[in-house]
Formats: structure tokens, C-alpha cells, sequence
């Protein structure tokens, strides 16, 4: 009773009669009705990833100034098509993952992650490849309609321009996702996207699907080939003898103009150069093993290449390729190489005509820190990760790759090497 006295006071101050308890249940009816009415907030909006990312990583958006300033002097920016149809739960998951590998850009996120959880909608073989397949990949919340456009991309016939495709290669190439990481982690930002995936397609032949993990590569559509049918792999034609010739730092200008990849500057020859000796990929820059005595099991013995290293003016480089989008900088494919290959056995011709590297790779080799930052990477690739039992299973190769890193910095000081900074990304 007193409570009631209490509230009447005001009324009785202002001279106003109290509310009718049937108008208060009237404005408070009518308050829900508007909030039922109310839209819903855009930033939580369901909506579906896109299949790919597009041809340059996307802006990030700053955040909306706190308390409504400035709204007013300036226009809010349209969305892009990326950003108005990433869920909001991915854009989350990739931020964190952003977060723990910072080396990994917004693109390679991307990429991955269409890699890893793409459906397969179509295939297509890869001539001279036996083991090695082409496909056309469908992002979750890709619009069913595509399906036809699917087909016709991957067909032999097309390209896969829009980048929504893979190259699923054999499961002892699982290296590669190793040399990916490897490649972010030292900011050399030349091999393309990879993950080591479990497929059940049923588009697949059963090889793929038996439950073996095998690598998915992004097919960069815009690789520049040859158009000689016995030397496609490659974007120019370059001989042993013209690459050590091009590598003197004072050749004459109207040679360097007219040689060969011309438009392929040194540093990147010294970016290969240090990918290749930690991984010990013989293919690009020594497919002979001129560098090592090869086992007569290893397949420059068996196809008697390795013979040829007699005559150097017969030996060639192979898988020089650049991307038609930038001719000057080269793209590193094919990069499983050699993770059992002997200590005593390194390949140090991979390093020959090499006499500078690029600083910031460098001092990653010298932190001490190369195992725990791949680590760190290859923990985003679950798939790998369980498969190779974590940390654990891990320590033997990433120790193997740790001292071939100490090894070449060894080379680097005993030749009085020198380094060089990175142009930007």
C-alpha cells in the first residue's frame, strides 16, 4: 500500500491523472509490434562463401567509427561481391587463422579453403600425367546454376579462367603442401596453394577415393607454356650454359637483353635457388643430378640423363615458368623433392651462380624459429597435421629441413654471400 502511495506522488505534483492500467497494455502492445517489425542487423546476415577468391585479395574493411562519427562527411563504400557473400563464421575462422600464420595472405586463405572443401563437379585428365588429375571445384553456396558452366571449364576444351580448379596429384607428392608453407612462412610467395585432402567423388576413379591423402595444387590458369609440344613445361627455353651466363653480374647488356627469360630479374633466380637447396628439388635447376652421385634406382639414371653431364651445352632447365599476369616473377611447381635425400648427398649445384639471397628469408633461416613457424602453418592443414601425427610425427622432417637451413647459411658465410631486400608482395 505504501509503494502505491508512493508511485502516485508525481501524478498528484504534476496534476495529471495516472494512467489507465488498460492504456499502459496498449503502448506496450504496440512497442512489441515494432520491434517485431524491425530488419534484421546486416552483420548477421547467413550468407554463402563464395566458390574463389578474386584476382587480387581483398581489402579489409575498417571497422565503422565508434559512437556514429563521421558518417556524415563521408559515404559508406559499396560491398564487394566477396564480402557480401562471406559468412560471417568464416570471415571469423579466417581472421584467426590470419592471426596464428600471418604470413598466409587473405588470397591463400581463400584458396585453401576452397581447395579443402570444394565439391569435385568435373575432371579432366592431364596429358603426359597419368597419376595426376584436373578438377573443377564447387564452393559451398555456389549457386546450383553454375553447374553447366562447371562442366564446360573443365571440359578439355576449357581453361578453368576463373581459378575454381585443382590439380589432385599422386599421395607421395604430400610434400608439397609441406613446401607451400615452407615458402609463406620465408616470404618467398612463389608456389601456388596446396592441402592434402581424403576425396569421395564418385566422379573419381576409385584410386582417388580409397581413402589415400593425396595433394591438391590451385591451377593458376594463367601460366605461360611453349608452345613446342617437347618443351611445354616450361615459359622459356633456357640451357645450363645461358643460366650461368645470365647469373655474371657484368654481362654485357645486349646479351642480357636478348638471352632468354630476359624479363626474369636475378633476385628471383636466388629466391629458387634457396627453395629448391632446403627441399633439395633437383628438377628445375639439375633434372641430371650432375650435382650428386645419383642410385641407380633414381629416375636421372634410369632414363639416362644423368650421362649428359659430360656436356653441359646439352643440359637444360625445366619447369621455369612465370605467370602471363606477371612475366617477371617465377612460379614454383612440382615442388615435393626429396625429404629422405642423404645429408652427405646435398645438391649445392642448385646454388651455383648464386651469390646474393633475399634478407628477410635469411634472417628467418638465422631466428632459430623456422621449426616452430611451420609448425604453426602446417597446423591450419588438419588433414596433414593428423595424418603425420602432429608435432610429433612432424619433428623428423622439419629437423631435416632445419639443418639443411644451417647448411646453407654455412654456404653463405664461407662465400661471403650477400643478401638482398624484398621487393613488396
Amino acid at each position: 500500500m505504501v509503494m502505491w502511495v508512493q508511485a502516485q506522488r508525481p501524478w498528484r505534483r504534476t496534476g495529471m491523472k495516472p494512467p489507465a492500467p488498460a492504456a499502459v497494455g496498449v503502448l506496450l502492445a504496440l512497442a512489441l509490434l515494432a520491434l517485431i517489425h524491425l530488419p534484421p542487423a546486416p552483420e548477421h546476415s547467413l550468407l554463402p562463401l563464395p566458390a574463389s577468391s578474386p584476382p587480387e585479395p581483398p581489402r579489409e574493411v575498417a571497422a565503422p567509427p565508434s559512437g556514429g562519427q563521421a558518417y556524415r562527411k563521408r559515404l559508406p563504400m559499396p560491398r564487394t561481391r566477396l564480402q557480401q557473400e562471406q559468412a560471417p563464421g568464416r570471415s571469423r575462422r579466417q581472421r584467426m587463422e590470419r592471426d596464428t600464420a600471418p604470413w598466409l595472405s587473405a588470397d591463400d586463405l581463400q584458396k585453401m579453403w576452397l581447395l579443402s572443401s570444394g565439391q569435385v563437379v568435373s575432371k579432366t585428365r592431364v596429358p603426359a600425367h597419368g597419376q595426376i588429375m584436373r578438377v573443377r571445384l564447387r564452393a559451398e553456396g555456389d549457386a546450383e546454376g553454375d553447374a553447366k558452366a562447371d562442366v564446360l571449364t573443365a571440359s578439355p576444351e576449357g581453361d578453368c579462367q576463373d581459378g575454381r580448379c585443382g590439380l589432385i596429384k599422386r599421395p607421395g607428392d604430400l610434400y608439397e603442401v609441406l613446401a607451400f608453407h615452407l615458402d609463406r612462412v620465408l616470404g618467398l610467395n612463389r608456389s601456388l596453394p596446396a592441402v592434402a585432402r581424403r576425396f569421395s567423388s564418385r566422379l573419381l576413379p576409385y584410386s582417388y577415393t580409397n581413402g589415400a591423402l593425396r595433394p591438391i595444387i590451385w591451377w593458376a590458369p594463367d601460366l605461360q607454356h611453349l608452345e613446342d609440344a617437347n618443351n611445354d613445361q616450361n615459359s622459356c627455353a633456357l640451357g645450363w650454359l645461358q643460366y650461368q651466363e645470365m647469373l655474371q653480374p657484368h654481362r654485357p647488356m645486349l646479351l642480357a637483353r636478348d638471352a632468354p627469360c630476359s624479363s626474369i630479374p636475378h633476385s628471383e633466380w636466388s629466391r629458387l635457388a634457396l627453395f629448391d637447396f632446403l627441399l633439395q628439388v633437383h628438377d628445375r635447376l639439375d633434372r641430371y643430378c650432375c650435382g650428386f652421385q645419383p642410385d641407380p634406382s633414381e629416375p636421372c639414371v634410369e632414363e639416362m640423363l644423368h650421362e649428359k653431364c659430360r656436356n653441359p651445352a646439352e643440359l637444360v632447365l625445366v619447369h621455369i615458368l612465370v605467370r602471363r599476369s606477371a612475366p617477371s616473377r617465377l612460379v614454383f611447381i612440382d615442388n615435393a623433392g626429396r625429404p629422405q635425400h642423404p645429408e652427405e648427398k646435398l645438391n649445392f649445384r642448385l646454388l651455383q651462380g648464386i651469390d646474393s639471397f633475399p634478407a628477410a628469408a635469411v634472417a628467418t633461416l638465422r631466428s632459430g624459429r623456422l621449426q616452430s613457424l611451420l609448425q604453426r602453418s602446417l597446423r591450419l592443414d588438419r588433414e596433414l597435421w593428423e595424418s603425420q601425427g602432429g608435432a610429433e610425427g612432424l619433428r623428423p622432417l622439419l629437423q631435416t629441413i632445419d639443418r639443411r637451413a644451417q647448411i646453407l647459411l654455412r654456404h653463405i658465410q664461407e662465400h661471403n654471400l650477400t643478401v638482398f631486400e624484398d621487393s613488396p608482395r
